[in-house]
């Protein structure tokens, strides 16, 4: 597939040799005005254009290429540009298929004799339907802190945010509201984080559930929940006992206030 491309070509100019230092330089000349190659395809495609190099001098003059752009490669490479002529070089970039749409810079870069690089920009656009997709994972609840995976598993850069809550067998024990996590999160990436208990916060005898809920600026929303027993074995039958102790309580209350409001009528 051929690409949009603005037609690139480094005109090479030979410096004279010198006994200690023989070198070349070069200098980029883009057509239609325009210093750098633009390419644009979606992904899974080949895009293709041509380098051209032109020698003026009167020595040929051998140039390696490389591309800080990605996946780029050249058809041929070093190459040899006689005096007087210019070597067109076709390259292609693949685009890997599950590439997220979005801008790409680089460049292509020739190097002759001992002289410096010279450089043509390069900006490549993938196009695609944009996808957003985020996960929350792992949740693993210990005695210092919540712990859990975020998952980008769409095709776009993600910025998470993140509100924890926590609710234990007497009422609400945590409730930390969302808030930016300052990372960016990139296709595909996993990355492991916890949420430390605070000292206030961090329940003694309980069983306790954490429900985290994230959600990324553009409306992504995940969450996901655990479940965590705090103190000894019997403790979370303990506290269960309590519950169900004071729930009881509560009710003989209401049960003898009804009755007293009989009595009374």
């Amino acid at each position: 597939m051929r690409a949009r491309a603005v037609a690139a070509a480094l005109t090479a100019v030979l410096v004279p040799a010198t006994p200690a230092a023989p070198a070349a330089s070069a200098e980029p000349v883009a057509a239609e005005g325009r210093p750098y190659l633009y390419l644009e395809g979606p992904p899974g495609t080949v895009l293709q254009d041509t380098l051209s190099l032109t020698n003026p001098g009167r020595r040929p003059l051998t140039l390696r290429l490389r591309a800080t752009a990605p996946w780029v490669a050249f058809a041929a490479n070093p190459v040899t540009v006689p005096p007087r002529t210019r070597a067109d070089v076709p390259f292609s970039v693949t685009v890997p298929p599950d590439t997220p749409p979005g801008d790409h810079t680089g460049a292509l870069l020739a190097k002759g004799g001992t002289g410096g690089d010279v450089t043509v920009p390069v900006r490549l656009r993938v196009g695609g339907p944009r996808l957003a997709a985020l996960t929350v994972e792992d949740v693993r609840i210990t005695g210092e802190a919540i712990h859990y995976t975020l998952v980008n598993r769409g095709n776009t850069v993600l910025e998470p945010r993140l509100a924890v809550r926590a609710e234990g067998l007497l009422g609400e024990v945590l409730h930390r509201p969302e808030r930016p996590l300052r990372l960016e999160l990139r296709p595909g990436r996993r990355v492991g984080l916890s949420e430390p208990w605070a000292g206030r916060d961090r329940p003694a005898l309980d069983r306790v559930t954490v429900r985290l809920d994230a959600t990324a600026g553009d409306g992504t929303r995940a969450g996901a929940e655990a479940t965590g027993t705090f103190g000894t074995r019997w403790a979370g039958g303990a506290s269960a006992a309590a519950v169900a102790a004071a729930g009881a309580v509560t009710w003989r209350t209401r049960r003898r206030g009804r009755g007293a409001r009989g009595a009374d009528g």
